[in-house]
């Protein structure tokens, strides 16, 4: 599998000098596995990006993973071009909503006027909802030509219905949990389901989105400390740590001063962490991993 980061900023996007080399677009990973269509995670700011490295001569069809309903995740899709081509067709797997409300009518009711311009309805493309919480499935079964992708969703602490994922395909494995809420009182423990998706990861996608300092003000949140993200991949076994989510206020030289201490901290315990950017791409399979 090749993992590449196209929105790694959490809460809004932004722009501006200080953020250039990791990024100011919000989240969104795409999964590449010769042989599959392509597969998401979040529908943030980067999945314009992500889309306009499509051909624009063919219809597109993938598989959105979405985390949770909140703006800076799915703010990408009314600006995703594929959409705007005849044929193309999005699956996107997205969790139950505590109101009662489906999640095609939470996006029906977001993305038309006046809120938007068009209704997500009139566009070219074709947009599919499927409902999960904690949930197991099958994206492809597998064949002579196609690998079997296997996908794990699980629950997670956060502000709403929140999920994380799992994906599994030949024999490798990479966790998302981009919104995590550590405990309020900064205890290291976590959730069943975090865990079993961490479980001896080849590569965690996570949360990191506060400092020590920050959290204790932001407590209650959704979200986690850089600190937490190594405890909990280092508890649970995985190889590597892709930090995530970074705050719209973190500038890049105060990220790389973060990192630094937390790849530090990280090699003392046998993992391997790196600080998300937009543009990376890691490869995993199951043995190892390479970054560009």
């Amino acid at each position: 599998m090749s993992v590449t980061f196209h929105g790694v900023r959490g809460s809004t996007p932004c722009h501006g000098p200080e953020i250039v080399r990791y990024g100011g677009n919000t989240s969104c990973v795409s999964l590449d596995i010769a042989g599959v269509e392509p597969i998401l995670f979040d529908l943030g700011t980067g999945l314009r990006y992500f889309g306009a490295g499509q051909p624009a001569d063919q219809p597109f069809t993938g598989t959105c993973l979405l985390s949770h309903l909140h703006w800076d995740h799915i703010q990408g899709i009314p600006f995703f071009t594929p959409l705007l081509r005849d044929g193309s067709e999005v699956a996107v797997y997205a969790p139950e909503q505590l109101d009662g409300l489906s999640v095609e009518q939470v996006f029906a009711d977001t993305i038309k006027p006046p809120l938007f311009p068009v209704d997500l309805a009139l566009l070219p493309g074709t947009v599919r909802f499927h409902e999960i919480l904690n949930s197991d499935f099958t994206l492809v079964e597998g064949s002579d030509s196609t690998p079997r992708i296997d996908v794990k969703a699980r629950q997670i602490p956060h502000v709403g219905n929140t999920v994380g994922y799992r994906v599994e395909c030949n024999g490798a494995s990479v966790a998302y949990l981009s919104d995590h809420q550590m405990p309020c009182d900064g205890s290291l423990t976590a959730s069943e389901g975090a865990l079993e998706l961490c479980a001896g990861a080849d590569l965690i996608i996570h949360d990191a989105q506060f400092t020590p300092d920050e959290f204790v003000g932001k407590c209650d949140w959704g979200h986690c400390t850089i600190d937490y993200a190594v405890w909990l991949a280092v508890e649970s076994g995985a190889k590597r740590l892709a930090l995530f989510h970074h705050d719209p206020s973190h500038h890049d030289d105060e990220l790389d001063e973060l990192f630094d201490a937390a790849i530090a901290s990280g090699a003392r315990q046998g993992l391997d962490v790196f600080g998300a950017r937009e543009g990376q791409t890691v490869v995993v399979d199951g043995a190892a991993t390479a970054t560009s």
